[in-house]
């Protein structure tokens, strides 16, 4: 995974709820076989869309708090952020244009 993208509870307020731009976080775990599949996706988006959206991803052994946070039971989970207000979830391996169609939506 880029460390760029990763994104830790403490900046979660900063750089999701405060952001100017829609925000897509994958929350993923090391161990999760789906998670490993959309991570090249994922990572693909976050170049694609830079200066229109931000892409994160939460590994949530890291990061339980934020999991717990937004009900994630089963990753990966993708949670699409918008004016600090969460506007669209999936949860599941999907193809990259679902994936990126939930940014779509949210531009």
């Amino acid at each position: 995974m880029a460390s760029n993208l990763a994104l830790k509870t403490d900046d979660f307020t900063d750089k999701v709820l405060n952001s100017d731009q829609p925000v897509l976080i994958d929350f993923w775990a090391e161990w999760c076989g789906p998670c490993k599949m959309i991570g090249p996706s994922v990572e693909q988006i976050a170049s694609e869309y830079e200066g229109k959206a931000k892409v994160f991803k939460v590994d949530v052994d890291a990061e339980p708090d934020l999991a717990e946070k937004f009900g994630v039971l089963s990753i990966p989970a993708l949670l699409v952020f918008k004016g600090g207000k969460l506007v669209d979830q999936m949860v599941g391996a999907q193809p990259k244009q679902v994936i990126a169609g939930m940014i779509d939506r949210a531009l």
